[in-house]
């Protein structure tokens, strides 16, 4: 049988993304959490030592890092399960751009706004504001991002399904409206009532309370 190792952290929805693909493809495998403030692990370093960073799955003593590229390994490597990508050239080149503008572009944006503060927050805002538009209009008409059923750039967009909710909570800047962005707002209803979704999300008040000590320590500016 194949090893499968994932080195995460709890509260990363990088980590997550990956929890959720091998839960789709039915792969067993052994979690290892790391503690990614100040204390990680040789063994993360040693097999993640560009980044060193989470998400880092390891498949029979090789390591794969960067949370897109281990959803893309784990979707060619094992066939059974759900299919995480698209069959057509075409869909799996528009599945992997909206994939990299929603960590690119979309979040960077929206942790921007959160963070700032004045005259910049609000411009922050306005960017991020463009680029969900942008997600909300690719969601007209369909359940998921991907069809019927959840892909690729679902799995990536859980960044914006439910970290941002508590954070605005946290914060006051609250992004996300259903006036602003129906279908987004609906697909994040569509996606978080997804049974494999739910089982793979951090404890809401666990994960409320670790934004806020991150928060302060960040102190965004005012």
């Amino acid at each position: 049988m194949a090893e499968v190792k994932l080195f995460g952290f709890w509260g990363s929805p990088y980590s997550r993304r990956v929890e959720m693909a091998l839960k789709l493809k039915g792969v067993e495998y052994e979690y290892i959490e790391e503690d990614i403030i100040g204390n990680k692990s040789p063994r993360l370093l040693q097999y993640n030592p560009v980044h060193k960073k989470v998400p880092l799955l390891l498949h029979n003593g090789m390591p794969i890092a960067e949370s897109l590229v281990i959803l893309e390994y784990i979707d060619e490597t094992w066939k059974n399960g759900q299919s995480i990508l698209p069959n057509h050239p075409h869909d799996r080149a528009l599945a992997r751009f909206w994939a990299k503008f929603l960590d690119e572009t979309c979040w960077r944006a929206c942790k921007k706004a959160y963070l700032s503060g004045g005259k910049e927050q609000v411009k922050a805002k306005e960017e991020a504001e463009e680029s969900l538009k942008l997600l909300d209009n690719e969601l007209k008409g369909k359940k998921f991002f991907g069809g019927d059923s959840i892909g690729l750039v679902d799995i990536a967009a859980n960044l914006i399904a439910y970290w941002p909710v508590i954070i605005a909570e946290i914060v006051g800047v609250e992004l996300i409206t259903n006036d602003k962005f129906p279908n987004l707002c609906a697909w994040m209803d569509e996606y978080l009532n997804s049974n494999v979704v739910k089982e793979h999300l951090p404890d809401r008040d666990k994960l409320a309370e670790h934004i806020r000590t991150w928060f302060q320590k960040t102190s965004p500016v005012q």
